[in-house]
């Protein structure tokens, strides 16, 4: 069996099996942490943070998580809203003006969260994804695709601009500012959007699957490496200085899951974490409302969409390129979280919900 280092309760000793049974399988390296009301059950790593497996993964190593970075990003805004600094049913004209051109007036703030504003595609290269500036003025100018708020189709790098911008009209602070400000900061918790030159070193870079290399494009689950939901980002691309860089808060967080599973705690434990009051039980509420329930035109599959998380039964999270995942039950009090570097083909992987599924065997034998 693959060597796993860190600790966990026996009680979660399926979670630790399931993912050296990853490793074993060929995966290079990543981490898994559960949280239950806070605290950790289950906080372990192990492979290699390097393709050609030389170096370790270690305790701090990072990585880029993707669309994990939603959920974030996503909680920024409930903080907002919980304040009553932002209005999810205002008009997103109202704390950006410029938004309300091309027939977008009527698009709710929600709208934004929930997939449903109608604005899915970039239209720009992965270099425009760069400028901040400009990629949201590039949005602002654009008309939506459908009557925001009828339809869904999953925005997997315009989200992240559209909230953020939202964000930084409020607070005057972009996306990482508020983030490291106001979330991770107080936790403590290790996870960056635009990502300082002094973290590189514990960077564990992108692997592509098997028999891919780093021109391997991203694709929605079933769909073709050139759809909509790919946008066209290359393995190398989220590999390279330019995009840790950036602020991209759709897709290029950078943590691990320790602070992944810490972080997304606020929302499993009514607001407070480690006596960090966060948000008020309602305000944790509000990520599970439902916005909208069906066919998400751009992933091609039934999805649930709350305010910034996808919803499961009465779970929420989300999950990223190349399998990392975040799982987010309140009832439980429970959060699971999964990280790695190592790509598999979408279709293909279901390892997020093997250590889901391997966690709640755990949380059984709690009660």
């Amino acid at each position: 069996m693959a060597d796993i280092q860190g600790s966990y309760d026996d009680l979660f000793l399926a979670v630790p099996t399931a993912f050296a049974g990853m490793l074993d399988a060929g995966d290079a390296g990543g981490s898994v942490a559960v949280l239950v009301d806070g605290e950790p059950v289950v906080d372990v790593w192990g492979g290699y943070a390097d393709a050609g497996r030389t170096a370790p993964w270690r305790r701090d190593t990072i990585v880029d998580v993707w669309s994990v970075t939603k959920t974030m990003t996503a909680l920024c805004a409930l903080v907002l809203m919980d304040r009553g600094d932002l209005d999810p049913d205002a008009p997103v004209a109202r704390y950006w003006p410029e938004f309300a051109a091309a027939g977008k007036d009527k698009v709710l703030v929600r709208h934004l969260l929930a997939h449903t504003a109608g604005l899915p595609d970039w239209d720009g290269s992965v270099e425009d994804l760069y400028d901040w500036p400009a990629a949201t003025a590039r949005l602002a100018a654009r008309a939506p695709r459908w009557e925001p708020g009828t339809a869904a189709g999953y925005h997997s790098l315009t989200q992240g601009f559209l909230v953020g911008e939202v964000v930084r009209r409020v607070t005057g602070r972009g996306v990482g500012e508020f983030l490291a400000d106001e979330v991770t900061g107080p936790l403590g918790a290790d996870f960056h959007i635009g990502l300082p030159a002094g973290h590189d070193q514990r960077v564990a870079p992108a692997i592509p699957p098997a028999g891919r290399d780093e021109d391997y494009t991203s694709s929605a689950p079933g769909g073709p490496a050139d759809s909509e939901a790919g946008n066209g980002v290359r393995v190398r691309d989220g590999n390279s200085l330019a995009w840790r860089r950036a602020q991209i808060p759709a897709a290029s967080g950078y943590g691990n899951a320790r602070s992944v599973a810490l972080v997304q705690s606020v929302l499993a434990c009514g607001g407070e974490v480690n006596g960090v009051r966060m948000l008020s039980p309602a305000g944790c509420d509000r990520a599970r409302e439902e916005q909208f329930d069906g066919h998400d035109r751009v992933l091609g599959m039934p999805t649930r969409w709350g305010l910034g998380y996808g919803l499961f039964g009465n779970a929420c999270g989300w999950g990223g390129w190349g399998g990392s995942l975040v799982m987010i039950d309140p009832g439980s009090r429970l959060v699971v979280a999964y990280v790695t570097h190592q790509m598999r083909e979408p279709a293909e992987d279901t390892r997020g919900m093997e250590i889901v599924t391997a966690a709640y065997e755990g949380v059984r034998g709690l009660r």
